[in-house]
């Protein structure tokens, strides 16, 4: 398709300079600078594998994202086995979903208080018949994410929710999972996919986090260089600066005010 290298997406020079990726490693993580691309291109990968997102919107619907669609279509994917299933996850629908469930729970029992009332005096059979749907419904939602993400932290709530939409097989894009997290929670993910890799799932990660981007094995694309070049994780800018700062935090406050 002819595009535009003037206009966004491919404005974006670690995008407009794209060559051939691999992404055949069972973890693979794009890191780079806010603004280097990374972001933008793992959307446009999810729109032309067309998976399904865990939020609010999903990528073909999204008016958001329309420039994404546009890269979508410039992209070639190839498959060594076409999947179908997974799914695409941002950090900012995450927080979307968890209000919207709990909108849906809210209803749920809305709906079982309006319905006692209704069968007021009638058969406790006529009334189970009436409740079951919806105490089926909420029953499912509870089994699936718990009885309240609310009642968690936000690191527990995305863990939680997390394991609950993995699907075995699948492939799973995730943009900065790392935003609700803390260290210890980032531990937490990386031992969930080391067990979901195991059971044959497929990650491709966009990330800043220096402990997710340890995970054995994994292929990392640095969208600081143009085009992204895979760099071992020592070499890494990110983990050479979190490494430096942890040896010596006085010596970078020190720098930072005297203005650098």
């Amino acid at each position: 398709m002819v595009v535009d290298p003037e206009q966004f997406p491919f404005s974006v020079p670690a995008v407009r300079a794209l060559g051939v990726l691999d992404l055949t490693a069972r973890v693979t993580f794009f890191v780079g600078e806010n603004g280097s691309g990374k972001s933008t291109l793992l959307e446009g990968i999810a729109a032309a594998a067309r998976l399904p997102t865990v939020g609010s919107s999903e990528v073909d619907r999204d008016d958001t994202l329309a420039a994404q669609r546009q890269l979508s279509r410039a992209l070639r994917l190839t498959w060594s086995h076409r999947t179908h299933t997974g799914f695409y996850l941002r950090a900012e629908d995450f927080f979307g979903f968890t209000k919207s469930l709990s909108r849906m729970r809210d209803q749920f029992r809305q709906r079982l208080a309006e319905i006692d009332v209704e069968y007021e005096g009638r058969s406790d059979l006529a009334k189970a018949l009436a409740r079951g749907p919806m105490v089926t419904s909420l029953n499912d939602m509870e089994r699936r994410y718990g009885i309240d993400l609310d009642a968690n932290s936000h690191g527990q709530s995305f863990l939680k929710l997390f394991q609950s939409r993995f699907v075995p097989g699948g492939l799973h894009l995730l943009d900065e999972p790392e935003a609700p997290l803390s260290p210890q929670s980032q531990l937490a993910l990386l031992a969930m996919l080391m067990d979901m890799v195991s059971d044959g799932a497929q990650f491709v990660i966009a990330t800043h986090s220096p402990i997710l981007l340890a995970f054995p094995g994994a292929r990392i694309y640095s969208f600081d260089s143009v085009p992204p070049v895979e760099t071992p994780y020592a070499d890494l800018d990110h983990v050479a600066l979190t490494r430096d700062f942890l040896a010596n935090p006085e010596r970078f406050l020190r720098r930072l005010g005297n203005g650098g």
